[in-house]
């Protein structure tokens, strides 16, 4: 089948693509981004010259394009990682969030409607139901938890997720929902909490912590949530929504003092800054549903999964280092100038 994944360039969308045409080398995956700041199209290169993947790029906002691309391809499937995500960028502008995370979704899915698709599956976030008080480690996120959002990102996330849901109330559009917990792994972009530590340290470069670093969250390593995705685009019941979590529930300061640890670097590189406004404390998925359902667990305990990460960045030096430098900006030009 032909499958449509929006946000391919970015860090989730782009290990999704690595994995599905590892285990379905007959399909076709149709990567369309707009490669903003944190698309990167370098990341894709290992799969650009495979013969079932094709790279457009494009704005998921652009209706002529958006439908153009459907026309051409036809596809079953479609998976919007699409999305403005870094919390504190929405709060410094809350507009392009508004824009692209919500009028984005939409003209997916009115493309959708018009061409005809099997499961139109939005990516979504734990974020959309705030937080969850630190004394009370017996609380857990469930798909029934109320919205209640924080910030302009996770609201423009639950704003997408209910107009997901109306429209498959509406016009029957069949869609599935997953929301899953910080994701950790390899090509996370670099301005995210694991890598820019591990960046920080490598360069002898002070470690930025949030308030006293007490906020929780559920780590769940990137290959894992991929492997859910897949299981509830084929597997999942229309109209659901399906939380994915790592149990893996770890505090911010402990995650910087395994890292430097890992890194044997000095503790005394943390430098506390002042907190994000409206932080969320904690947040923590039950899985259940998907686990009752689809037979789905996660597969990487975080001590495991945070060696394999810091090995890749020094594996992959020249993939950060060229982020953090700006020059991976220029990576589509010197793809295509002159195609």
């Amino acid at each position: 089948m032909t499958i449509i994944v929006t946000g391919g360039a970015g860090f989730i969308g782009s290990n999704f693509i690595f994995h599905m045409l590892d285990k379905y080398p007959d399909d076709r995956i149709v990567c369309l981004d707009k490669l903003t700041y944190a698309g990167n199209l370098s990341t894709l290169e290992p799969v650009m010259d495979h013969q079932n993947f094709r790279f457009v790029k494009a704005d998921i906002c652009d209706r002529e394009a958006v439908f153009k691309l459907f026309e051409e391809e036809k596809p079953q499937v479609v998976v919007n990682f699409a999305a403005e995500s870094h919390v504190d960028r929405s709060i410094d502008d809350p507009g392009i969030f508004l824009r692209t995370n919500i009028l984005g979704t939409q003209t997916l899915m009115d493309a959708c409607r018009k061409y005809g698709i099997v499961r139109y599956h939005q990516v979504s976030t734990d974020e959309v139901y705030g937080d969850l008080p630190l004394d009370r480690p017996d609380l857990f996120f469930t798909e029934t938890t109320p919205i209640h959002t924080s910030s302009p990102y996770s609201a423009s996330k639950a704003s997408a997720d209910l107009l997901v849901l109306a429209y498959h109330r509406t016009y029957g559009l069949p869609v599935t929902i997953s929301r899953c917990s910080n994701n950790y792994g390899p090509y996370h972009f670099p301005e995210k909490l694991i890598p820019l530590m591990i960046a920080n340290c490598l360069n002898d470069k002070p470690l930025p912590v949030y308030g006293e670093g007490l906020n929780v969250r559920d780590w769940l390593y990137v290959e894992d949530h991929c492997k859910a995705i897949d299981l509830i685009i084929r597997k999942g019941r229309v109209g659901e929504v399906y939380n994915i979590g790592g149990h893996n529930e770890m505090r911010n300061i402990d995650i910087v003092k395994l890292i430097c640890k890992t890194l044997g670097k000095p503790e005394s590189l943390i430098t506390y800054v002042a907190d994000r406004k409206g932080h969320d404390m904690r947040y923590a998925i039950d899985p259940a549903k998907i686990d009752r359902e689809l037979g789905w667990k996660p597969e990487t305990m975080f001590n495991d999964g945070i060696v394999k990460t810091i090995q890749w960045y020094l594996d992959h030096r020249a993939w950060w280092e060229e982020i953090i430098s700006g020059e991976y900006q220029q990576y589509y030009e010197n793809m295509y100038r002159g195609r």
